[in-house]
């Protein structure tokens, strides 16, 4: 599985930005896909995941309500729409992929994921 993501870019606080992720190389309907993203300094979490039908999804309390993420199968996308975006939302954010059809149990865990994008980089200012 290739992950290609983007969209990123220099918004200011309470803006908003879409991130993208294409995927290839496999059925896009059984690719389950996961955004994280590392703050400067700072070690990679998890931001939001959607499952193979798009019907589940899972924030952590840091962006839920601002963040929704979202799946366009014939498209081969995942989208990210992130909104009220604040200065410590900023980091590289990473679209993965596990290996097995499905989220994972542990969904918000970056182990559990086989495949990465290169990552594209959000910057907010204040």
């Amino acid at each position: 599985v290739q992950l290609q993501a983007s969209g990123g870019g220099l918004v200011q606080a309470g803006g908003s930005v879409r991130l993208s992720c294409a995927a290839s190389g496999r059925t896009f309907s059984s690719i389950a896909i996961a955004w994280f993203r590392q703050p400067p300094g700072k070690e990679r979490e998890f931001v939001a995941s959607i499952n193979v039908n798009g019907h589940t999804r899972y924030y952590p309390d840091s962006v839920k309500d601002r963040f929704t993420i979202s799946r366009d199968n014939a498209k081969n996308t995942v989208n990210l729409q992130m909104i009220g975006l604040k200065p410590e939302d900023t980091a590289v954010y990473y679209c993965a992929s596990p290996r097995v059809p499905g989220l994972p149990l542990k969904f918000n865990d970056l182990n559990e994921y086989d495949y990465w994008g290169q990552g594209t980089l959000v910057t907010v200012s204040s």
